[in-house]
């Protein structure tokens, strides 16, 4: 394997991974919210997911697609149905930074999450279609994906802990998760486009 793809396929797992989207947003309220390892139980459950997904959209998920494009289309509902969902109950969530009955997102929360993530299924067929020709290179990028995703993953987590003595003022944690529930339903919204 040479450098140069190694560096493109780390390049393109760091962008996929890093970029905003309902993952990285969950992540980031998680942070706000609740003690940082329940952030990165969520996180590893998500790159868990992911890695699963990618693995089968490269061993040919994507073949039952193309020949059953209902599958998809369903899944793809059931995916917006689910973000819908999570902007809602982050829109709800009240003023209080960590409470002890909150429904707080965990390792099946973050896997589930990638299974119905437009942005997974597209960057799992995008970066294997464009790195992956052959089988040791789609092992290779299998193995550098996991470490990437979840320490870009992590980032928004942290990001998140770090600004929750900001967020423990009055008013701040509903406003910060009104707007991340907005940014989720774009997301949602925008997957249907």
């Amino acid at each position: 394997m040479s450098f140069s793809l190694i560096f493109s396929m780390s390049a393109f797992a760091l962008a996929a991974s890093v970029s905003p989207g309902p993952v990285n947003l969950v992540g980031l309220s998680s942070g706000g919210r609740y003690p940082l390892r329940f952030g990165l139980i969520f996180v590893s459950g998500a790159t868990v997911g992911f890695l699963l997904l990618f693995i089968l959209v490269g061993l040919g998920l994507s073949n039952l697609f193309e020949k059953f494009p209902f599958v998809y289309q369903w899944l793809r509902w059931v995916g917006v149905v689910f973000l819908l969902y999570l902007s809602w109950m982050l829109f709800r969530s009240g003023d209080v930074v960590h409470r002890d009955d909150a429904a707080i997102p965990g390792f099946w929360t973050g896997f589930l999450m990638q299974w119905l993530n437009p942005k997974a299924w597209l960057a799992s067929a995008a970066g294997i279609s464009a790195y992956a020709q052959t089988s040791q290179e789609f092992w290779l990028f299998t193995l550098l994906y996991g470490p990437i995703c979840w320490l870009s993953l992590s980032c928004w987590v942290l990001a998140g802990a770090y600004f929750r003595r900001w967020l423990q003022q009055p008013g701040r944690i509903k406003r910060f998760n009104r707007v991340l529930s907005l940014l989720l339903l774009i997301s949602a919204l925008a997957s249907l486009a």
